[in-house]
């Protein structure tokens, strides 16, 4: 297939700003360009489709984003500001440079945290045996960035093939919703699907993403500063670093063959509830956005149930590769997310209604907190007495 090119917004190789170290630097660990450039050549070409069908599929991706931005304001009653910038229509490159430059803004800090730790504590065994901490060049970090760059472009190259859309939070820039127009494609093509109605219907959960951080001022940046606060913490402290490594690379069979999730090895027990409070929320916006979606659904997309039993089965009969990578990038506890939040928030909704429910909105005190998602009534009575 021939993809759409996206906009020079939606393929900029710009990243995060990096310090000119002076010893080294934690944001030099990944080279997000070589990692960006590597995984777009990685990547499978998508589905093979002529002119006519591409141009067709843009345009419609486009008004379907359109058309979301008002249905999906008035059903979840939320005021999002005027002038939403219209959705990028990309291809798997473009998704890919997307965000390796998001992933490297995202992580710089935490990065240069985790070196910052370690070569404090290098330095200060380096001055107890008498010896000179040896200064780690230019050249040294570009190795090792692109080792790294290598490993995070195999996982991007694979993830592109998945994601249909995106809302990108783009730490270092613009936020911007994304259409991964060939993913589109293969999956309205594989389901059997009425292609109008799956566009739309992609359209109205990526939209209700949009919503929600645009008429939720504060969302973005506490969700950018949990996550990265969140990374900080699980990566291992520079001491224990290598038995840590030794004891997840151990685990990861049971990983891989669905007996454990990767959080369990990755993190402490402390650090688990931490992630547990954070998770919590990602199913609140998964599950808010399924919700949004089914609601403004048997309105304007005749085929919608069809099309949700259909996803929904596809969600379950990945195949056994597929199912190993899902596990290893933690990308099971996503699907978890969907059933889960959309429960909660339908739960909510009963009880209180959608204006009621919008509470959950009003500060980061009022997101539900982890042991809420499977007791909603719990947070109904905590925020509304």
């Amino acid at each position: 297939m021939t993809e759409p090119t996206p906009s020079p917004t939606a393929t900029s190789t710009e990243t995060s700003v990096r310090p000119e170290p002076t010893d080294v630097s934690g944001s030099a660990l990944v080279d997000w360009d070589f990692a960006g450039a590597a995984a777009s050549r990685l990547a499978p070409p998508g589905p093979k489709a002529d002119r006519r069908e591409i141009t067709q599929l843009v345009a419609e991706l486009r008004q379907a984003g359109e058309r979301a931005v008002d249905l999906v304001a008035r059903t979840a009653r939320l005021e999002t500001p005027p002038g939403a910038p219209p959705a990028l229509v990309v291809d798997r490159a473009g998704w890919i440079r997307t965000n390796a430059a998001s992933m490297g803004a995202m992580l710089a800090p935490v990065l240069d945290d985790v070196v910052a730790r370690k070569r404090a504590a290098d330095r200060e065994r380096a001055e107890r045996a008498g010896r000179t901490l040896p200064d780690l060049g230019s050249a040294s970090q570009a190795i090792s960035g692109k080792v790294t760059g290598t490993e995070v472009a195999g996982i991007l190259s694979w993830v592109s093939t998945k994601v249909l859309g995106q809302y990108d939070l783009a730490p270092q820039g613009t936020p911007r919703l994304l259409f991964v127009a060939p993913n589109i494609l293969a999956a309205e093509r594989e389901l059997k699907v009425n292609p109008s109605d799956f566009r739309l219907w992609v359209a109205l959960h990526e939209e209700t993403h949009r919503v929600q951080f645009t008429a939720v001022p504060w969302l973005r940046e506490h969700l950018i500063a949990e996550a990265r606060s969140m990374g900080s913490q699980v990566l291992p402290e520079p001491e224990n670093m290598g038995q840590r490594m030794s004891e997840i690379v151990s685990r990861l069979p049971g990983v891989l063959r669905g007996e454990e999730d990767i959080t369990q090895i990755v993190a402490t027990p402390e650090q688990r509830a931490r992630l547990a409070e954070v998770t919590a929320v990602m199913s609140l916006l998964e599950g808010h956005a399924d919700v949004i979606m089914d609601e403004v659904g048997p309105s304007v997309i005749p085929s919608v149930k069809e099309i949700r039993r259909k996803f929904t089965q596809r969600r379950k009969g990945a195949g056994n590769v597929d199912k190993m990578l899902r596990r290893l990038l933690g990308m099971d506890a996503k699907m978890r997310q969907y059933h889960d939040g959309a429960i909660f928030v339908r739960t909510v909704i009963d009880a209180v209604g959608f204006d009621g429910f919008n509470a959950v909105w009003s500060s980061p005190d009022t997101l539900p907190r982890a042991a809420e998602i499977p007791d909603p009534q719990a947070w109904v009575d905590r925020v509304h007495g």
